[in-house]
């Protein structure tokens, strides 16, 4: 029951965003209760329409309004997939006036995406 997690390296000359990327991975072990959490991250992200959403949400806020007409969706269903992504604590709303804003949780999520959306552009070596 191990997962990786990273370790920062320390070196001055570099931003911290980019020593992520070499990072020395160590194996965390975590409960049970931890694993039912992760399965149920990974699940959240396998929906193609929440991924729309949280991609559409990682550079700015954005309000139900402006992500349902950008991608096609109706107000009624981003607003439910939004419940669930906050529910997961990937995403969070900011109230400003009379309209909440939406936006990725923290930058573990933003990473994580903006990393599997790399991995995914890079194509597959052949085996």
């Amino acid at each position: 029951m191990n997962t990786w997690s990273r370790i920062i390296l320390i070196a001055p000359e570099r931003p911290a965003h980019v020593l992520r990327r070499f990072a020395i991975r160590t194996r965390v072990s975590l409960s049970t209760g931890q694993l039912v959490l992760l399965a149920e991250t990974f699940r959240l992200l396998g929906d193609p329409t929440r991924l729309r959403i949280l991609m559409f949400c990682l550079n700015q806020p954005r309000a139900v309004g402006d992500i349902a007409g950008s991608l096609g969706l109706s107000q009624t269903l981003v607003s439910h997939h939004l419940r669930l992504l906050r529910g997961g604590r990937l995403m969070r709303g900011v109230r400003q006036s009379r309209q909440i804003f939406y936006e990725v949780a923290n930058r573990h999520v933003s990473d994580v995406l903006s990393d599997m959306a790399s991995h995914i552009q890079e194509g597959h070596a052949e085996d």
